[in-house]
């Protein structure tokens, strides 16, 4: 497979990852219908469910945790601008429980990321080999995804990655 419009799940695609699920996140809102309530909440209050347990989040956090426990490194790194959006500082006040369930998360202020070679979407490489695109539409609203196993493009995935991730800050020293 070259390029692939059949996209399998994310439980899919990390139960069978090997050694590495790296997740690179470059927007600054997304529209993500499921996350509309807890968003618009969050907005009115503050408070973000935190819940690892909760319909909202028991899917991912189940996912991570068997992953994680099968030895696998789970990281997402985000590339945001600041001041932050309001959508990335509820990202980031939900980051907890991602970390809690396993992943590592970083963030690296856009103006940091000027000289680094970005693939034009986010995107999950899976064990050094195999893309998940993510695309959305303008406004943030998932527009479907797209796989690729293309040794030059995973490549490009993984040095991109690598890069974010060595000058970006870890989650528990990041202060938006």
């Amino acid at each position: 497979m070259k390029q692939s419009d059949v996209v399998p799940g994310f439980d899919v695609l990390l139960d069978g990852a090997q050694h590495s699920a790296l997740h690179l996140e470059m927007r600054d809102g997304y529209g993500v219908a499921a996350e509309s309530a807890g968003f618009s909440d969050w907005l009115a209050t503050g408070t973000r469910n935190t819940d690892p347990d909760s319909d909202y989040w028991a899917f991912w956090t189940g996912l991570v945790r068997r992953t994680v426990a099968r030895g696998v490194t789970v990281r997402r790194a985000r590339i945001v601008s600041e001041p932050l959006s309001d959508y990335s500082k509820y990202s980031h006040a939900g980051a907890v429980v991602n970390i809690a369930a396993g992943e590592e998360i970083r963030y690296l202020p856009r103006r940091h990321a000027s000289d680094i070679a970005l693939p034009g979407n986010d995107f999950w490489l899976i064990d050094s080999r195999l893309i998940r695109w993510n695309h959305f539409t303008g406004n943030g609203t998932p527009a479907g995804g797209e796989m690729s196993d293309d040794p030059t493009i995973a490549a490009l995935c993984a040095s991109a990655f690598t890069a974010v991730w060595e000058r970006a800050v870890p989650y528990a020293d990041y202060k938006p």
